[in-house]
Parts: C-alpha cells; sequence; structure tokens
C-alpha cells in the first residue's frame, strides 16, 4: 500500500514540477500512518492470541483434576522431595505445583481481564490505555517464559511456547511504539521522580539480595540451592538477576537523569511488582496448607515485603497513568 502511495506522489510531482514540498510531506505523513495502522493491528492480534491462550492454560491448570495424589520421588541429587501428583502440574513438586495453581488464578481472574480492558481502550488511541497494556504484556511475558522454561514438561507446553512468543513481540512492538515525546512532556511535573528511583533502586537490590544470595550460598557450600529439588535448573532466579535486576537499575539511573525511556521501562516493572504480590501471597497461604513446611521468618518475609511492594508500586504506577491523563 505505501509503495503504491509513493508511485502516484512521484507521478503528480513529475507533472507539477512547482509542486516539491507537499508531496513529499504527504507522502511520509501517510506512509507513518500506514506502517502505524500495520503495527496497531499486528498488537492487537498478538495480545488476543495472548489473552485466549493464556485464559485457557490457566483455566486447564486450575480446574483439570485428575485423581491423581501427592508421591515422594527421589532426585539425582540423592534427596526426597514431594511432588504434586495430580493435575496439569502432577510432575512439580509440591512447592511448585502449589505455586502455579495460585499463578493460574492471577492470570486467569486478574491478567486476562485486564489485559483485554487495555487492549481496548488502546484501540480508542487511550495514552493509558498503551502503556497499561505494555505493562500487561510484560506481566505475561514473565509468568510464561517461567513456565515453558521452568515447569515440569506437560501438555500444555506447546501453549506456552505460544504465548511466550506471542507476548514477547507484541511487547516489543508495544514498546517500540510509545510516545517518548508525550512522556517527556507530562509525566516528570506529575511524579515523584526521586520516589520512583529510589523504589527501582531497592527493588532491585532486594531481588538481588534475595535470589543472589542463596545462590552465593549453594556455590561457597557446595550443595543445590533450596528449592531445586527434580528440577535441573533455577529458571526464576536466572530470569530476575540476568533481567529484571538490571532492568530496575536502569530504569532508576534513566529516571534520575529525565530521560522517558527510564519511565517507560518504569511501567512493565510496576505493572509485574503489582500482579506479582497478590500471587506471591497467596501462594505462601496456599503452600503452606498443602503441607510446604515453612519457617515464620520464611512466610511473614514474604508476604508482609510484597504487601509493602505492590502498594508502593500501585501508588507509582497511578502517579504515572493520572500525569499521563
Amino acid at each position: 500500500m505505501s509503495s503504491c502511495i509513493c508511485i502516484r506522489l512521484e507521478s503528480y510531482q513529475a507533472a507539477h514540477p512547482g509542486f516539491v514540498s507537499q508531496p513529499y510531506s504527504t507522502e511520509m505523513t501517510i506512509i507513518i500512518e500506514v506502517n502505524s495502522v500495520k503495527s496497531s493491528i499486528a498488537i492487537n492480534i498478538l495480545t488476543l492470541v495472548v489473552a485466549v491462550s493464556a485464559a485457557f492454560a490457566a483455566a486447564v491448570g486450575l480446574f483439570w483434576r485428575d485423581g491423581g495424589s501427592l508421591f515422594s520421588f527421589s532426585t539425582l541429587r540423592d534427596q526426597t522431595v514431594q511432588i504434586f501428583g495430580r493435575g496439569i502440574y502432577r510432575y512439580d513438586t509440591l512447592f511448585f505445583g502449589a505455586g502455579f495453581k495460585v499463578q493460574d488464578a492471577v492470570v486467569l481472574f486478574i491478567g486476562v481481564p485486564l489485559l483485554i480492558i487495555a487492549l481496548l481502550r488502546s484501540q480508542h488511541g487511550s495514552a493509558i490505555g498503551q502503556l497499561l497494556l505494555l505493562g500487561l504484556l510484560g506481566y505475561f511475558l514473565y509468568v510464561y517464559a517461567s513456565m515453558a522454561l521452568g515447569a515440569s514438561y506437560n501438555r500444555l507446553f506447546l501453549l506456552y511456547i505460544i504465548i511466550l512468543s506471542a507476548s514477547l513481540f507484541a511487547f516489543i512492538q508495544a514498546f517500540s511504539n510509545v510516545d517518548l515525546d508525550m512522556i517527556a512532556a507530562h509525566i516528570p511535573q506529575g511524579l515523584p521522580i526521586r520516589g520512583l528511583a529510589i523504589f527501582m533502586f531497592v527493588a532491585g537490590l532486594v531481588t538481588l539480595f534475595v535470589w543472589g544470595g542463596p545462590l552465593a550460598t549453594a556455590l561457597v557450600k557446595g550443595t543445590p540451592p533450596e528449592r531445586m529439588d527434580s528440577y535441573t535448573t533455577m529458571v526464576t532466579y536466572a530470569l530476575d538477576l540476568a533481567v529484571i535486576t538490571p532492568a530496575t537499575f536502569l530504569c532508576a539511573v534513566l529516571v534520575l537523569r529525565g530521560e522517558p525511556l527510564g519511565y517507560a521501562i518504569a511501567v512493565p516493572l510496576l505493572t509485574l511488582i503489582i500482579l506479582l504480590a497478590p500471587q506471591i501471597i497467596l501462594s505462601t497461604v496456599f503452600q503452606r496448607s498443602a503441607g510446604v513446611p515453612f519457617t515464620t521468618g520464611e512466610m511473614v518475609g514474604p508476604v508482609a515485603g510484597f504487601v509493602i511492594l505492590g502498594l508502593l508500586a500501585s501508588w507509582l504506577l497511578v502517579s504515572i497513568l493520572r500525569a499521563i491523563r
């Protein structure tokens, strides 16, 4: 379509030598608008794939029953662990199987509805809707990267890959469409800049300490990290330390420097923290009720920590959206 427009405008210029600037200006505007429409269509299609596929995967994970039961398993490291033994997560450990159930509930009843709402708002040209869509796509990207790479193989594995791929490319496209000029013009005036930067630094340091500490201890002792159990690697540790932690530090630096890109990075990070808060809190409760042993500190620490992080992240995200509005 854009090449056809170019040919017609060039023909018009050839027929009217004195008319120079206007055809090129019109040509550029039309091409930009056509590319923008194509980009929006691609994001819409990919987002719908994510929403429908994630809703199905979460519903199966949450509600499917097969009559199985908990059983013990001896790992390659001569450890005896408890395997969930039922439903789609029958080959995951009790700790992760119970956690995945809660994650499915959050995805199905919170994540998917919010994703659809954000998509509808973004289609009507809402800047708030576009930023919310970016944040929610980041959340689904994180969740299904964890499932595709970390959960024990099950019948939904190919669906995890589809969701991971669709959310990845939708997120990349949505991020590239963020209007940095609009952000620079509106957000800094209505946002506690230092508060956002400090929050990101602290969140990165907490993640580094919570995941990096056990890994360093395990390396020194020559033992596998806790909760590794029957798995071959620690996917959550890898994603958080390799992607999330550096992103929080980069975001903080850019925000302090007044770079609008910092706020664009902040939106998916804040959205991720907000949606992980109920997931972590409920997972701890359900894991404990399922029989996973926890000390008082292991229960109170994550719950209290994510309550505080979730509330602060909600306040900061609302501040960003209000500034844009």
